[in-house]
């Protein structure tokens, strides 16, 4: 759950630069045999140069939704990318947004309205034309959402970003949307939101065709809240402008796109792309090793330097993300602030970085990355000192320490995390030196670990992290500290209202130099501890020769360069 101005080509701006069981190893190699007879099934698609081109990718899991608007997690928004474009892009290798389905834009200057300039001859993969009026109809699709629709766990990022529906206006960002004929829209806002741009390029707010939403009945979702069910259009019907369009979905299988003949764009050596779903690590590395699959993401550190050796290919992204160490106020210890010093000191980060966290990983400072406007050069920092860690223990009346519950995610890979349960050891241990033990508490990640730390009060230190959506600051610490949460149980209105100020600055410079501030206010405040920025790798056959790595994973596979 995860994105900022002066102008691009017009409005927009420009940003500163970013050992298994035998079972599982036998059930890995069951798998990558069927891998393979299924890939042989599906290759033999070549192109004029003789290059096999289906490319197969491992996806960690399944998506969760098939239409964008109603997801938030990494493996739907990869899916999402082939299939969909939204008005605004990313530019290539950065966080910074650029023109995409709208060729230019300008917004007034109390940023209260848009004009965007549309790409023309463009058409939805069902032909509908892509034109002002279906930009206005996704909009008001978004902003008209009643009941489960409106859920955190359905339209999380529109919910985010966008704080209202037309059932609550008056907290809402989103006034009205108007088409100035047909390759020309306006979009009103009913209050400054500075990272409205750039907030575009995430795949939430994708353009669909709206014959499809309305045929398949796209908002039509069962359940609850807490457990929405997909409507038919999420789990089979999604279209959109991008260049590959649906073909089937195998859930806990594999998913299949192919290219989109009348794509606009440019369409690459790839005709056919292949998501094939294997959840665990050490099976994706099978599958690459096997030649069953073309690439997969999220490489454990400890494999990186062996598939070097053996000459695969290893991509990293820049650091665009963060893993921190939160401290639940809830809990009496962790309220005291000399506690939560005590603890900011107790860990060595250069270490935890250097035995459990990907080459190029960055230590952290402060939530966000260096390349984010607002990151503070001067910011309060508590480097390692575990005598200083014990002295304010004592004076916050634990001189002997105390013991604190931990809860940490299991069987999950993130991009900020890669090996969840190697960070919680590694931290387990350095607590344990200036007094403080700590009571494990492993859980799988979804649905059960993120419901503990974000769902309840009941838990003591936490891991958790942030892959950066687009490069606005509000994206990080606007995320993690905005508003009254569970996850960390204080609050704080002193700085809810500052950054709910900011996120609707529309003078870059004056925002700037507050998020510095804001940057401050949290490091004295000590919520949790910003631990460091990953840079998550991917690792590739040796026919993939170029592949387009970003730091907010923005990768199109049209982009992939392939060799015999």
């Amino acid at each position: 759950m995860s994105n900022r101005g002066t102008s691009v080509r017009g409005a927009g701006f420009v940003r500163k630069r970013a050992a298994l069981t035998a079972g599982i190893s036998i059930a890995a190699l069951l798998l990558t045999g069927c891998v393979q007879s299924q890939r042989e099934e599906n290759t033999g698609a070549e192109g004029d140069s003789g290059i096999d081109s289906t490319f197969v990718f491992a996806a960690s899991s399944d998506p969760k939704s098939l239409d964008p608007a109603f997801a938030s997690d990494g493996e739907s928004f990869r899916v999402s990318r082939q299939i969909f474009e939204g008005l605004v892009g990313v530019e290539p290798g950065t966080a910074d947004p650029a023109p995409l389905l709208a060729e230019s834009w300008e917004t007034s200057e109390d940023g209260l309205s848009t004009v965007f300039q549309l790409k023309e001859g463009v058409s939805f993969h069902d032909g509908t034309p892509f034109d002002a009026e279906a930009v206005c109809f996704n909009f008001d699709r978004w902003y008209n959402w009643t009941g489960i629709q409106q859920a955190e766990t359905t339209s999380y990022y529109y919910g985010s970003l966008f704080r209202g529906f037309a059932d609550s206006p008056e907290n809402a960002v989103y006034e009205s949307c108007e088409a100035n004929g047909d390759n020309e829209v306006t979009v009103n806002l009913a209050k400054p939101f500075a990272g409205f741009i750039a907030a575009l390029s995430l795949p939430a707010f994708a353009m669909q065709s709206p014959t499809a939403l309305e045929e398949y009945s796209a908002d039509e979702i069962g359940g609850t809240a807490e457990a929405p069910s997909l409507s038919e259009y999420a789990l089979g019907h999604p279209v959109g402008t991008g260049p590959f369009k649906f073909d089937s979905w195998n859930v806990g299988q594999q998913l299949e796109l192919s290219i989109y003949d009348d794509y606009w764009g440019d369409k690459g050596q790839i005709t056919k792309t292949i998501f094939r779903i294997i959840d665990d690590p050490q099976a994706r590395r099978q599958a690459l090793e096997a030649g069953d699959i073309d690439g997969y993401d999220l490489v454990a550190p400890a494999d990186t330097q062996s598939l070097k050796d053996a000459g695969y290919n290893i991509t990293p992204r820049d650091p665009f993300t963060i893993l921190y160490l939160g401290m639940n106020q809830a809990i009496p210890e962790l309220k005291d602030p000399k506690v939560r010093e005590a603890i900011a000191h107790a860990i060595d980060k250069d270490a935890l970085v250097a035995q459990t966290l990907p080459e190029g990983t960055e230590v952290a400072t402060q939530f966000i990355p260096e390349v984010v406007d607002g990151y503070n050069e001067d910011v309060t920092t508590y480097d390692f000192d575990p005598a200083r860690a014990k002295e304010l223990l004592a004076e916050a009346g634990y001189p002997d320490g105390f013991e604190v519950t931990f809860n940490y995610p299991t069987n999950v890979s993130r991009p900020y995390m890669p090996t969840p349960e190697q960070v919680f050891t590694n931290l387990q241990a350095q607590l344990s030196e200036v007094g403080i033990t700590v009571k494990p508490a492993p859980a799988a990640w979804s649905p059960d670990y993120l419901n503990q730390v974000q769902g309840t009060p009941d838990h003591g230190l936490h891991l958790l992290g942030w892959t950066g959506d687009y490069n606005d600051t509000d994206n990080f610490i606007g995320v993690f500290f905005g508003q009254e949460k569970l996850e960390f149980g204080f609050d704080n209105p002193e700085l809810f209202k500052a950054l709910d100020e900011a996120r609707g600055m529309s003078d870059r410079d004056e925002q700037t130099e507050l998020y510095k501030e804001i940057n401050e206010q949290i490091a004295e405040f000590n919520p949790a501890i910003p631990l460091a920025h990953p840079a998550p790798s991917l690792a590739f056959a040796k026919r993939v020769t170029s592949y387009p790595a970003s730091p907010v994973n923005d990768e199109v596979f049209t982009d992939i360069e392939l060799s015999e």
